[in-house]
């Protein structure tokens, strides 16, 4: 299923990129899928195969109002081809396209205690300085992790925390 998504995304990533629509179509696709997630109605409407590909086209048409016509184009692809179930890793991978083409980059610092806004700034700006990237930063509060901070940029993590030095510490001392 996830192979299928990315080939979607990828699809309407190149629709979008050659019209100029991206954010367009990005926050369409963000409209539609929090519209369909939020609804258990229309879930099990485009979802269910009791309905045929006419009912479902037929509704789409009356819940969209003034989409793109390309963005309105790919959601009857996917009713055609019986694949709206997969709508939301479409979303998933279609986010991470986005933010690939807009050089933005995602960062989550993870601390025990809650970190001046000033601290947080300078991490993510240094660490825009060394990827080239915008980056779109997101601070957590965690005290399980004692001390020290947890950086996930994109989908790579920097586990400072001493939590996680403890257990490298416990590990050590059950081996020898």
């Amino acid at each position: 299923m996830q192979e299928i998504a990315a080939v979607y995304a990828r699809a309407l990533l190149e629709v979008a990129l050659e019209h100029d629509q991206l954010d367009t179509i990005h926050d369409q696709l963000d409209q539609f899928a929090d519209a369909l997630a939020g609804n258990q109605q229309l879930q099990v409407f485009f979802f269910s195969p009791y309905f045929s590909t006419q009912e479902k086209e037929d509704g789409l048409s009356r819940l969209l109002s003034g989409e793109d016509s390309h963005f309105r184009n790919f959601l009857s692809l996917l009713i055609e081809k019986h694949r709206m179930p997969v709508i939301f890793r479409i979303r998933a991978a279609f986010d991470e396209l986005w933010e690939h083409e807009h050089r933005q980059l995602a960062v989550s610092v993870t601390s025990a205690v809650d970190l001046d806004r000033g601290t947080v700034d300078a991490i993510g700006a240094r660490i825009g300085e060394q990827t080239g990237r915008r980056v779109t930063l997101t601070s957590v509060v965690d005290p399980s992790i004692v001390g020290g901070v947890i950086l996930r940029v994109g989908n790579s993590i920097l586990d400072a925390s001493i939590r996680n030095r403890l257990e490298l510490l416990r590990k050590q001392v059950a081996r020898g």
